[in-house]
């Protein structure tokens, strides 16, 4: 596919980091489909995009419906061509000690950042298939790895996203695929945002970071770079793997 240009979608790509990673794939030359289910953010990311040069749509779904997320993956087809880039970066978040989860809000969870996943996936799966080129960039979480308490239903969905990131890449490195996963920490997010004024943490924020090797949050922009990394051709030889961006953070 060297030389032509290529179509990436970001899921939840209006904020965070979803809308930094789709602004570092624009500069990197790619057409960007910027999905969310708010269609005022997506549309906000859009407009910064073309505004720099880049080349950008937005679409609108919630990734836990099929039928929303096909419609949405044809308009972008129609509007710039089969997507060969993957981003799942779509999730929610919920603080809960474990004996007080919901069967509603564990499946909320799992319907949103796993199975999500797998239905956007599946959806544009046969663009690549096609096209014998492919790059699948699943977003996890360093809580995936060590636990979170008070947020086992989320680590739970994430580290789904592991397993299945390692397993998706072994059936489909043949076909010229790769499926890679990213696990932040601490990154300066909204969703990162409401848990630390609303006190969701054990610690105050200034006594976790003390904890880190690189004692800061990270930025979007940080975990944007891996994204590109893993998207690019000079990650060509590389999947199934597990990358933390998360200032050193031991697992």
């Amino acid at each position: 596919m060297t030389g032509q240009r290529r179509v990436a979608l970001v899921t939840g790509g209006g904020v965070g980091m979803g809308a930094a990673t789709a602004q570092r794939l624009a500069r990197d030359g790619m057409s960007v489909a910027v999905l969310d289910i708010n269609a005022e953010t997506a549309d906000s990311v859009v407009r910064v995009i073309n505004a720099a040069g880049g080349h950008a749509v937005s679409v609108v779904a919630d990734v836990s419906s099929r039928d929303q997320v096909e419609r949405a993956v044809e308009q972008v087809r129609t509007l710039l061509g089969p997507v060969t880039v993957l981003v799942n970066n779509a999730g929610i978040e919920d603080f809960a000690p474990f004996p007080d989860i919901e069967d509603e809000t564990w499946d909320r969870l799992m319907q949103v950042n796993l199975k999500g996943a797998y239905i956007v996936t599946q959806v544009v799966l046969p663009d690549m298939l096609e096209s014998g080129w492919g790059r699948i960039i699943n977003i996890s979480s360093f809580g995936a790895q060590v636990g979170a308490p008070t947020m086992v239903h989320y680590a739970a969905s994430k580290g789904g996203i592991i397993a299945m990131t390692r397993s998706l890449a072994l059936e489909l490195g043949s076909r010229g695929i790769t499926v890679n996963s990213i696990a932040p920490g601490f990154i300066d997010t909204p969703m990162a945002r409401r848990a630390i004024d609303g006190g969701k943490f054990p610690l105050p924020l200034e006594a976790m970071l003390k904890a880190y090797p690189i004692p800061r949050l990270g930025r979007p922009e940080e975990v944007a770079a891996a994204c590109a990394f893993f998207a690019s051709d000079d990650a060509g030889y590389i999947t199934a793997q597990l990358l933390g961006v998360n200032g050193g953070t031991a697992v």
